[in-house]
């Protein structure tokens, strides 16, 4: 367990987002590793992966649904030194995590097909089906590392997650060119293969976490005697986590909504938008690490009752933020169509992705920040005004969309605009929000609602 009441609070933020990025970025590359050797088999491969690949935003606000819950729960019991209760969440977390990830894959198998057919094309939407065989049972799998990533970011511990990760992408980069392009074998799988690549890699992954905990954790460890489902727990990780998970949710309806929008683009302009999506999850690690770092950290302190370093804590995490996002803002501006073409030979794809790239480049700054801020909301244990202002920035992007749509003189860059503009909205609306819950939260007149503090817990 690392104790980050103490000590500065800027170092903490450094020091955890440091591995969480190493980690993110190795995590990144399964996407990049199978859009490389998939590139050579042509656009329809690049949109139907890019397709299929969206699906991740489901994974990801489910995710986000149940680690962000275990991460606060776990450090707030850590900031009141209170072990037992940390041990106990973590279990639950865990027996639930599995029970979600068996309903997700239950029901993308029975909706692959019906989401399959939103892409351009009869070949397109084949190659999406093709990845999908495998991809999905890997994003199922996904769901037993969620509890045990999250609990240990709650005990202020990331290497252990970092060093599986790397593993894990080490050996999806060892087995793309084999299952895909056939190297050694002489048997190409291509699209299909990198489905595979990734489902081998994330069962290892599963093997290695499951091994740390049987073998090295002690502060929080497996304990068969809490599997018990326990509702109350369950409802206190839900209400923390079901408003971040629902974030995530909507960024996946953003992306679905684009890819029905520019259906009428062709196969090229999804494989452009797939592509630049994917560099720019890239270009985020760093800023979505430090968001990371940033909520364990606040809510640590926040469990200790110490408000100022929970307020130190976001103008930290702020300022990396902006400053890093200034950075990427320029190089999406500089060399916007060397980026895109690493992963895309059509020249009509890559002129989509490069403006794509270019136009949304400007509200890097502002989707770093929002980002910061939503992760000062789940630390405090109120994820909910976040999700209230990415509704009403996703109701007015869709709105202004459709209207676009329907006029004669619609084009693709008109997409690229009104999400600037919603954006730059959101994150203001965000702001606001945030210095109003320090006023509300920090006072500490009264415990919050979404914890309980006390060592000696009656569950206990």
């Amino acid at each position: 367990m690392n104790d980050l009441t103490k000590g500065s609070v800027t170092k903490h933020i450094v020091s955890l987002s440091g591995a969480m990025a190493a980690g993110m970025v190795f995590q990144s590359l399964y996407f990049f590793v199978d859009l490389w050797f998939i590139s050579k088999l042509g656009k329809e491969a690049n949109a139907g992966v890019g397709l299929a690949g969206n699906l991740m935003m489901v994974v990801l606000a489910a995710t986000q649904m149940l680690g962000v819950g275990t991460t606060t729960l776990i450090a707030h019991a850590v900031g009141a030194k209170s072990q037992p209760r940390a041990e106990k969440v973590f279990n639950q977390s865990f027996i639930f995590s599995l029970l979600v990830g068996a309903l997700f894959l239950v029901g993308v198998l029975l909706f692959r097909d019906a989401y399959a057919g939103t892409a351009a094309d009869a070949l397109t939407r084949q190659r999406a089906l093709e990845y999908m065989k495998w991809f999905l049972p890997g994003l199922g799998l996904q769901f037993a590392l969620i509890s045990m990533g999250a609990a240990l970011r709650g005990t202020g511990i990331v290497k252990p997650t970092m060093i599986v990760q790397m593993l894990t992408v080490l050996l999806n980069i060892l087995l793309a060119p084999i299952l895909i392009a056939g190297w050694l074998t002489g048997h190409a799988f291509g699209v299909e293969g990198a489905g595979m690549a990734t489902f081998i890699a994330i069962a290892v992954g599963v093997v290695a976490m499951t091994a740390y905990f049987l073998k090295l954790e002690t502060y929080v460890s497996f304990d068969r005697s809490q599997w018990r489902p326990q509702p109350k727990i369950w409802w206190e990780m839900l209400k923390i986590g079901v408003p971040a998970g629902g974030e995530f949710l909507l960024i996946g309806v953003y992306s679905f909504l684009i890819y029905s929008v520019i259906n009428r683009f062709g196969s090229a302009a999804q494989a452009g938008f797939g592509t630049g999506v994917r560099i720019m999850q890239m270009l985020f690690v760093p800023v979505m690490a430090v968001a990371f770092a940033a909520s364990p950290v606040a809510a640590q302190n926040f469990g200790a009752r110490s408000a100022e370093r929970v307020k130190q804590t976001f103008r930290s995490a702020a300022l990396m933020t902006v400053g890093i996002m200034l950075v990427m803002t320029a190089l999406a501006h500089l060399v916007p169509e060397k980026l895109v073409a690493i992963f895309l030979t059509d020249q009509v794809a890559i002129a989509f992705g490069s403006e794509y790239f270019r136009m949304v480049s400007w509200n890097f700054a502002a989707s770093g920040l929002i980002f910061v801020i939503s992760a000062m909301f789940q630390s405090m244990g109120n994820s909910w005004p976040p999700l209230f202002s990415s509704a009403f920035r996703l109701t007015l992007f869709m709105g202004a969309i459709l209207w676009m749509a329907s006029r004669p003189d619609f084009a693709i860059i008109h997409v690229w605009q009104i999400s600037v503009a919603s954006v730059l909205l959101q994150a203001g609306i965000n702001l606001w929000l945030l210095y109003r819950e320090f006023g509300k939260k920090l006072s500490f007149k009264i415990v919050p609602d979404t914890v309980e503090l006390e060592p000696n817990f009656p569950e206990l």
